[in-house]
């Protein structure tokens, strides 16, 4: 598929999914033009095919791959709900208290079942008893790493379960005003239930964290159109409920006020069926070459300037990790110091094993720009 074609297939997908979230039937004059193979691509890789799957089902279009997909995002949901109700009731015996995090919670504001797919349950929980959370996780026949990231465990359950329990919404750093912002996050929830555990955000909490959690992505190696989706669902969930002014403020001190001003209003454009501009479309473009989960090429790039000190610098810090960087992500180095000589070997080996294909991406980005 030539990018000419990748772009007119994600305008096709955007088409599908206004007319499923207006509840309307797409046209059969725009139908008639999808290459259904094609636009099956797109949606996989920005994980929306379920989305798409109801939107031509609306219209009379059985399509094996999407159906199957659809089928296939509605058992792993259900699974996931199952396995979540299984480790919440397990936090509320041991008296951990936890709060569900990003498509956990938005899924409920989707019209269908599986309309907003996921690869992970994300929970966040209390930093204080991340033993006792191993333990039940193990219980309950998960598998998990013996070391952790600078803020979550991720957990596996065969097939399709993955659960990440950050016991931090972000890692640990001077230079990380995200991780400062939300280095007391306990004291911004609300108490679900008064003999409960479970916590929540506000409504204005929530889309402050769901917007930062995105220009995470964006700003490094980018997100795809499930991000404008939600962002949609959303804000239109909670039309004229939402204290604006209180989110401007918030996203003000994370710097991120006009990154969300322009994502909202882009957002609102597409899904609205206006007509973008210039710079909307330029916006639009990034978000649909970038994927689901951003590319690698985003991220180098996003990271330098073409310049060659920039890139020098790049490759520095690529190799060569700060203290809170090895604290965050590899615990045992730095508990015992003396050894963190090593890593630079430890983590060539990586690169050249588990990571040879980033690898080799990222330097072909860089000889490339």
């Amino acid at each position: 598929m030539t990018k000419h074609d990748y772009k007119q297939n994600a305008y096709y997908l955007l088409y599908l999914i206004r007319c499923v979230l207006n509840r309307k039937i797409p046209a059969k004059e725009k139908l008639d033009k999808m290459n259904l193979s094609q636009l099956y691509a797109v949606a996989k890789a920005h994980s929306l095919t379920a989305i798409a799957a109801y939107a031509l089902e609306s219209a009379g279009i059985i399509d094996e791959q999407f159906k199957q997909e659809k089928y296939k995002v509605i058992r792993k949901n259900f699974t996931m709900d199952i396995e979540r109700q299984r480790v919440t009731a397990e936090l509320e015996k041991a008296g951990i208290w936890y709060m569900p995090l990003k498509g956990v919670v938005l899924q409920d504001y989707y019209p269908m079942i599986g309309m907003r797919q996921m690869c992970d349950n994300d929970i966040l929980f209390d930093p204080s008893r991340i033993n006792d959370v191993r333990k039940i996780m193990i219980k309950l026949g998960f598998t998990a790493p013996n070391t952790h990231t600078g803020h979550d465990i991720v957990f596996h359950k065969e097939p399709v379960c993955n659960f990440e329990m950050h016991y931090s919404l972000y890692t640990e750093s001077k230079e990380n005003i995200f991780a400062d912002y939300y280095s007391n996050v306990k004291e911004r929830l609300i108490r679900v239930e008064s003999n409960g555990f479970e916590h929540r955000f506000s409504h204005e909490d929530l889309y402050i964290y769901i917007t930062a959690h995105e220009y995470k992505h964006f700003s490094k190696g980018g997100t795809g159109l499930r991000s404008l989706v939600d962002t949609y669902v959303y804000l239109n969930h909670f039309s004229g409920k939402l204290d604006m002014e209180y989110i401007r403020k918030e996203l003000s001190k994370l710097g991120i006020a006009d990154f969300e001003q322009q994502r909202r209003k882009l957002s609102m454009d597409l899904f609205c069926g206006k007509r973008l501009n210039t710079d909307e479309k330029k916006l639009l473009d990034y978000y649909i070459f970038s994927g689901t989960y951003g590319t690698i090429e985003n991220s180098v790039n996003n990271s330098i300037n073409g310049s060659l000190s920039s890139r020098v610098k790049y490759l520095v810090g690529r190799l060569f990790l700060t203290l809170p960087q090895i604290k965050a992500s590899y615990p045992f180095f730095y508990k015992h110091k003396f050894l963190i000589p090593l890593l630079f070997l430890y983590r060539i080996g990586l690169m050249l094993t588990k990571s040879r294909k980033r690898m080799m991406s990222e330097v072909k980005t860089l000889i490339r720009i």
